[in-house]
Formats: structure tokens, C-alpha cells, sequence
């Protein structure tokens, strides 16, 4: 796609909004519709939009895959985490009250990092997926 230089001009215009649009979403989730597996599909669309139109090769090179196995594992890291924590400090798992000295700061806070780990976790899988079907050859 080299030569297709309208594309290109507003691939590189829109993915800056379309990341932009996708961390809105993710921390707007905790007062209105949106949260952490809008967000980060959104946030590996604009990848993958990098990618159709760069190519994958240049996008592997933007955001290797190894990269984005850390981020997909890291999420559920995250995620889990604050479960644990949550045991730790003397609640039941993914009781988010204990986390914070007020049990309505500690429900704000959890739903936080929780929604951090969804969103990390399903970009990560979302563009790992891609790379994996873009790799693919054609057989005939």
C-alpha cells in the first residue's frame, strides 16, 4: 500500500483520535457505558488499522508480538492481583471495599484497576490474534 498516500495520510491522522477516543472510553467506564473491553478493542483497532495499511511487518516492528503477550498477560496479572490483594487485606475476593480507608473510594479504585487489567488483557489477545491470522500463508 505504499502508493495509496491517501490512505496512509489518514491512517496517520485518525489512529492519534481513535487512541484517544479508546482511553476515553476506558476511563469514562466508570460513569457511563464503556469500560475496559470497549476500550481495548478500540485501542487494537487502531493498530490493527496501522497494520492494514503499513503493513504487518512494520507494524510487528511498532508493536512486536512479544510485547503483545506481555500486555495480554499482564492484564490478567493485573487483574487477579487485585483479587488477591483484596484477600490479603482481609476481604473476600474482588471485594474492592477493603482497598482504600472509605468503602466508596475502594469500589472506585478496584473497578479501576480491574478495567485497566480487561483492557490490557484484550488488546493484547486482540492484535496477537490478528498477527497470528496475518501471518497465515494461503495454501492452494
Amino acid at each position: 500500500m505504499e502508493d495509496n498516500v491517501i490512505l496512509r495520510i489518514g491512517a496517520k491522522i485518525l489512529i492519534p483520535f481513535i487512541l484517544l477516543f479508546a482511553l476515553y472510553v476506558q476511563f469514562h467506564g466508570d460513569y457511563g457505558p464503556g469500560g475496559g473491553f470497549q476500550a481495548g478493542v478500540i485501542f487494537a483497532a487502531a493498530f490493527i488499522l496501522y497494520a492494514l495499511i503499513f503493513g504487518v511487518d512494520t507494524a510487528k516492528r511498532v508493536l512486536p508480538l512479544r510485547f503483545v503477550w506481555f500486555c495480554g498477560a499482564l492484564g490478567v496479572w493485573i487483574f487477579a492481583g487485585v483479587g488477591v490483594v483484596t484477600l490479603v487485606l482481609g476481604g473476600e475476593f474482588l471485594n474492592y471495599n477493603v482497598l482504600r480507608h472509605d468503602p466508596e473510594h475502594g469500589q472506585e479504585l478496584g473497578i479501576l484497576l480491574v478495567e485497566l487489567g480487561v483492557f490490557t488483557t484484550v488488546f493484547g489477545v486482540m492484535v496477537a490474534i490478528f498477527y497470528m491470522f496475518a501471518a497465515r500463508r494461503q495454501v492452494r
